[in-house]
């Protein structure tokens, strides 16, 4: 007994010790295998972080693992990734290990992959990698090398997903959470294969989606002819969301084209199988509702595909007085009808068309039907269409779990039919379109949270003929906001059913026009990468907390409006008339006129909010507007013209200027450019309402500022750069001229100059006098220029008063007019001498000349020390005269 059990241990441990070093052993010649298999089938770089071989996971077959497979494209795709997988399992008999091969794999398995195919425009394909002169493995095996061999009982594909992009026809089709599985044996020329499939669907052809996020399951057999690469279904269920089909028929694989020759249809006839067609996320939850009627679906698709055909088909949906209600909701909807059919009898892809023969529900007392076809559909598809009834929006919601933004209320009503060829639509060819009939809602509100008030249209009416749809009448209210509303829509067609603007013209009166009401909140959009993947993202708008006036971006339209009163922010104009211009997001002001601050104002120029900063260029022209109203509601008054803060009167302005606007569409001050012309027509000033003018007021005792009135004084202006440079003008306090320029920036930072010419009499009587009785000069004609420098800012400036230069000038004029006074006397005694001389009084001459020098002299000494007290008079210091 103790022998045998010897025996058995000594077996067992060499069993474990086969089982420990077999995968070290083997490991490199396996991996060797694989390489030759590939690199002798595909044309393309595969490559592998890890290869594992394990006896354990899979006993008692070996497993061979490759870890984060790459399959990466050679020319014309290259670079291009064709395929990745997290992890590429792979089973074969452990007695093959010690052969030395051929291997024989029997499973596989593809965890968290990701197949990305592409066809271009000219028809190559990725996935086309398979070399013509590969060497089958056979050749491989007798030409000493390890060969490795396909011999597949079983299969599956866990958690991956696969794009597919066809550029030449513009299909796309994407397939996520995608799990597959078969069991079958594929070294048979005939067998039966058992298969199982999830998947998330996506399906895309011309721009048209046909399916978005379908969730598909088929539990399927098919009997496999693998010599003629026939498949034809057996036993089957299908689920496209909820709807369940089966099938019946084959498709064949052939050298040039693809055979189907198949049927499929509803197993059931219950009503519920129409919902059930519906996505999940918009039909919801369908235990527990409630349906009579039937709905079936039946259809046939035969024939060849290649690069010319497709199958001919015939799908019919039907459903006849049927009925639903959900559990949960408390309305029903009844008297349900429809009969659509999908065909193509030529094998043509442009002879495919869709009849809906039927389509007809009642909610309540409200019946509503449609019908039409649809011809051309892969070229230039041709419509026709037929509407008529009425609905209450409000029990839609009541009747079907809908999930929107808004709530759906007012009772629409319409009778109207529509033929026309989207070419035409595009091209805008709208004499192609033929349209009659009305359409009208009424009692509709709508409420968003991106904007502050509930937007109401008690009645808005559409007449539909051959070119233009015509709004008849549309009366519409929100928060302070009224409107009645009318006009013309040139290409309503192409706005539904095109990716249009809103063309049209309208006319609008208003009692009351707030832009408040309007103003929108503003979003951005959050990338969220979905669970499994980082390739597929989806992005939502998320508020910002701010508030923004947006243009909108889907109109074309020329809005012709007379509104009696517009609030903007904290401005009212009133009889406000003109036209307004939208498209691209830009609105343009056509001779906008309006009454504002007891006087009216002119408006042109545009606004764009189409960047991320919006943007304007305007003119502006104010007229006999109320200098402290403007002052007190306009910002661009506060900066224009700091000191008007200090006027009481009344002023005419043109405005030419562009910059950048803030969200709420008011201007950024620092970025202004462009040009003003100012003139106050009459205007009182008050000193003390600005730092400024009372502290100059104190400084010049001559002038009484208080006192002073304003009429017809006039400049230019310009923006530039965050300051506003102001040109010279002249404007007179009583008899003293006064000029004014220079240039303040947006912080109310100065530095300005001026020039008065200051009769000689406001120098003090005293002084003045004095001057007068030596000079012998009238001074009630002399004028002193008097130069001031303005600094610093207007609630804290800086005066700067050049009295030094205005003496100098006074002693100047006294001087040159002294001089004259002495020229003229000399003058006169020169024609004395010249007698005398005639005379022969020699002696008495040479005494006058040196007279007359000694006295020049001596008045042109006391004139200069004369005006050095005049100097010091002003300043209120007297010095002691110098010895």
């Amino acid at each position: 007994m103790k022998k045998i059990l010897k025996i058995v241990g000594i077996v067992l441990l060499v069993l474990i010790l086969l089982v420990i070093l077999t995968p070290i052993l083997f490991k490199g010649q396996i991996e060797k295998a694989v390489k030759n298999s590939i690199n002798n089938s595909v044309n393309a770089t595969v490559e592998w972080e890890d290869l594992d071989l394990s006896l354990f996971s899979s006993f008692p077959d070996a497993e061979l693992k490759l870890k984060n497979l790459s399959v990466i494209n050679k020319a014309p795709f290259e670079g291009d990734t064709l395929a990745t997988s997290e992890e590429l399992a792979l089973s074969l008999g452990i007695p093959q290990l010690f052969k030395g091969g051929p291997y024989s794999i029997n499973e596989l398995a593809l965890n968290r992959a990701y197949v990305n195919i592409k066809v271009d425009s000219l028809g190559n394909a990725n996935y086309d990698i398979a070399k013509e002169t590969a060497a089958d493995t056979t050749a491989q095996a007798s030409n000493g090398g390890s060969a490795l061999s396909l011999d597949i009982q079983h299969y599956e594909i866990n958690n991956s997903r696969i794009n597919y992009l066809d550029e030449s026809t513009k299909t796309f089709l994407r397939i996520t959470d995608f799990n597959h599985y078969g069991n079958g044996d594929f070294t048979a020329d005939k067998t039966n294969l058992e298969t199982n499939t999830e998947a998330i669907v996506s399906f895309e052809f011309d721009s048209i989606n046909y399916l978005n996020k379908n969730s598909l399951k088929l539990d399927a057999d098919f009997e496999m002819d693998l010599a003629n690469q026939k498949y034809t279904f057996l036993e089957n269920e299908a689920l496209i969301n909820q709807l369940p089909l089966t099938f019946d028929g084959f498709v064949k694989i052939n050298e040039d084209n693809q055979e189907l020759d198949l049927t499929f249809k509803t197993p059931s006839s219950d009503f519920k199988n129409f919902l059930a067609v519906i996505p999940e996320t918009y039909a919801k939850n369908l235990d527990g509702v409630e349906t009579t009627g039937d709905f079936t679906v039946n259809g046939m698709i035969k024939g060849i595909v290649d690069e010319e055909h497709i199958p001919m088909m015939d799908i019919a949906i039907k459903s006849d007085n049927a009925s639903f209600k959900y559990p949960d909701l408390p309305k029903k909807v009844e008297d349900i009808s429809i009969d659509a059919v999908l065909k193509n009898e030529t094998g043509l892809l442009a002879d495919t068309y869709v009849n809906l023969d039927q389509l007809d529900f009642r909610i309540d007392q409200d019946r509503f039907s449609a019908k039409g076809n649809f011809k051309n559909l892969m070229d230039n598809p041709l419509i026709d269409l037929t509407a008529n009834g009425t609905l209450n929006l409000a029990n839609l919601e009541k009747a079907y779990p809908l999930d929107l933004d808004m709530d759906l209320n007012g009772i629409l009503n319409a009778n109207l039919t529509t033929n026309f060829d989207m070419n035409s639509i595009e091209k805008e060819q709208y004499q192609n379109v033929k349209s009659s009939g009305r359409a009208s809602i009424s009692n509709f509100k709508y409420t968003s949270p991106e904007i502050p008030n509930d937007v109401n249209i008690a009645k808005a009416s559409l007449n539909f003929n051959t070119q233009k749809v015509t709004l008849e009448e549309m009366d519409i209210k929100s928060g302070q906001t009224d409107a009645k509303i009318t006009g013309t829509l040139d290409n309503l067609m192409g706005y539904l059913f095109s990716d249009q603007q809103l063309k049209g013209r309208f006319n609008v009166q208003s009692n009351t026009f707030s832009v408040n009401d309007f103003m929108v909140a503003q979003t951005e959009e959050t990338t969220n990468e979905t669970e499994n993947t980082s390739e597929e993202k989806e992005t939502t708008p998320t508020p910002t907390g701010e508030e923004a006036i947006k243009i909108p971006s889907f109109l074309d339209a020329r809005l012709d409006f007379n509104a009696k009163n517009v609030i903007y922010d904290n401005l009212t104009l009133k009889n406000t008339k003109g036209a307004v211009v939208i498209v691209d997001e830009t609105a343009s002001l056509e001779n906008v006129s309006a009454d504002i601050f007891g006087g009216n104002i002119g408006i042109n120029g545009n606004v764009s909010t189409k960047n991320a900063t919006p943007v304007f260029d305007m003119q502006l022209n104010l007229n006999r507007i109320d200098i402290v109203e403007s002052f007190q509601n306009l910002e661009l008054i506060q900066n224009l013209a700091p000191l008007a803060k200090a006027l009481q009167g009344s002023l005419n302005t043109n405005i030419n200027l562009s910059g950048n606007l803030t969200n709420e569409l008011t201007p950024i001050l620092t970025s202004l450019g462009g040009t003003a012309f100012a003139q106050i027509i009459n205007a009182q000033v008050d000193t003390e309402k600005t730092p400024l003018l009372s502290k100059l007021d104190g400084q010049l005792n001559f002038i009484n500022l208080d006192n002073l009135a304003l009429k017809d004084l006039a400049t230019n202006l310009k923006f530039n750069n965050g300051q506003i440079e102001v040109d010279p003008f002249n404007f007179n306090i009583k008899d003293i001229n006064i000029t004014a320029g220079g240039s303040h920036s947006f912080d109310n930072q100065m530095n300005y100059n001026l020039k008065l010419d200051i009769p000689a009499k406001y120098l003090g009587s005293e002084v003045g006098n004095g001057l007068a009785s030596l000079t012998k000069t009238d001074l009630e004609n002399t004028k002193v220029q008097l130069p001031i420098g303005l600094s610093g800012s207007f609630n804290s400036p800086q005066i700067q008063l050049n009295m030094k230069q205005a003496v100098t000038d006074l002693t100047q004029q006294i001087v040159a007019k002294q001089k004259d006074e002495l020229k003229d006397k000399a003058k006169e005694e020169v024609g004395n001498k010249l007698k005398d001389l005639l005379g022969g009084n020699k002696e008495n001459t040479q005494t006058t000349q040196d007279s007359t020098s000694t006295e020049e002299k001596s008045d042109e000494d006391k004139v200069k020390e004369a005006a050095g007290k005049v100097l010091n008079g002003l300043f209120g210091k007297k010095k002691d005269d110098k010895k």
